[in-house]
């Protein structure tokens, strides 16, 4: 087995099937990134049971073949290599590499104990890439850190119609936000995958965010499912890249009761102004300190944080609707997530009260964002005590 590429390529390859490695695990091939060579082509993949990333690329092939060699290692050995072409080749049990004069020998790991990965699943639709990854930024920074509350690790995606709904939430914010969609295939709504007529699958955010990012600069993202009892498989394809990973058991709590504001008091903010506000005055914050948002008729809102002597503050111009004073308080990590994952040039803020939950969107229509509408909402809860 022996094939040439230019390092660049390379690199990008063994970075996007470098995806997939485990941290840790108890299955040393695991460790490993597989390499196949055919005419023409160099494939590189990763796969730890609970995710499989795959890529192909143009490469000078001599003898075809396949390697599974030590995954962490050569992602090291890729970022160091000298621009230009790079060689590589097995013989025996030593994987070469070699570019610009420096040339480095890798042991090799038993094929034949390498688990055979899942294979991409059928295709249901498409979505612009672009598109995606925005959408996929802005609701995963409302996913559940907590590995013991899966569930809330995830990211729902809702496929009904020509429309992608994506949300997420940990319990004290939730954040959704629609995408245009073009359905492609036709998965039933087997094994309780399907609410209404659309389908529905909860994959694990990270890995999600991952993968949306990396295919960002394709055009069209393929998205593929298959559905089954106790979770299933999502697939993500374009640009030669490839991704599988395996759902999540459950679904989210239904949002349409908690998105319903009626009768609350609505302050539209410049966003860029605000959202620099925050950041500013949350610098006096601790930990558990929150920042204070005092919105009055007369077209302002104070920005507070800090105790005794410690404390910030700045006015900015807000118009308040529906009431002659709202003042709510914010965890100021959650708030600035919040905040920064907008896109419009001015939020509106739908305001119950102190202590009660506060709806964002954007006042914009973020048609430049790709999608139906381009709707895109976080829900927050205020904490009760103010400073």
């Amino acid at each position: 087995m022996e094939f040439r590429i230019e390092r660049a390529a390379f690199a990008e390859a063994v970075g996007w099937a470098g995806r997939a490695l485990p941290s840790r695990t108890p299955v040393p091939v695991l460790g490993g990134l597989l390499l196949a060579v055919t005419s023409g082509r160099l494939t590189v993949s990763g796969f730890d049971f609970e995710a499989a990333a795959r890529i192909e690329v143009d490469a000078e092939t001599g003898a075809p073949g396949e390697v599974l060699v030590p995954g962490r290692r050569l992602l090291d050995i890729c970022r160091v290599l000298p621009d230009g072409p790079v060689s590589c080749s097995l013989d025996g049990a030593r994987f070469t590499v070699e570019a610009g004069g420096t040339e480095f020998g890798l042991s090799t790991l038993p094929r034949e104990e390498y688990p055979a990965p899942p294979a991409q699943p059928g295709p249901y639709g498409s979505v612009d890439a672009a598109a995606f990854a925005t959408a996929v930024g802005q609701v995963a920074v409302a996913a559940g850190r907590d590995e013991t509350l899966p569930v809330l690790t995830g990211v729902q995606l809702r496929l009904d119609g020509e429309s992608m709904t994506l949300s997420a939430s940990d319990r004290y914010r939730y954040a959704v936000r629609r995408v245009g969609w073009k359905p492609e295939g036709s998965v039933g709504a087997a094994e309780g995958m399907g609410v209404g007529g659309a389908v529905e699958a909860l994959v694990p955010a990270r890995r999600l965010l991952d993968a949306a990012r990396s295919l960002a600069r394709c055009a069209v993202v393929r998205v593929g499912l298959e559905p089954a009892a106790g979770g299933g498989l999502v697939g993500f394809e374009g640009g030669g890249m490839r991704s599988v990973v395996r759902l999540l058991d459950g679904r989210l709590p239904a949002y349409g009761s908690l998105f319903d504001m009626a009768g609350a008091a609505v302050a539209e903010v410049e966003s860029g102004a605000f959202t620099e506000a925050v950041r500013r005055v949350a610098v006096v914050a601790e930990a558990s300190s929150p920042v204070r948002l005092d919105f009055s008729a007369g077209g302002s809102v104070l920005l507070r944080a800090g105790y005794g002597d410690d404390v910030a503050a700045q006015r900015l111009p807000a118009v308040l609707s529906g009431a002659e004073e709202v003042g709510v308080a914010f965890n100021p990590a959650y708030l600035l997530d919040a905040l920064n994952s907008f896109e419009a040039g001015r939020l509106r803020l739908e305001l119950i009260g102190a202590g009660q939950r506060v709806l964002l969107s954007g006042v914009e229509a973020e048609e430049g964002a790709g999608g139906v509408g381009g709707s895109h909402r976080h829900l927050l809860m205020s904490v009760k005590q103010l400073v």
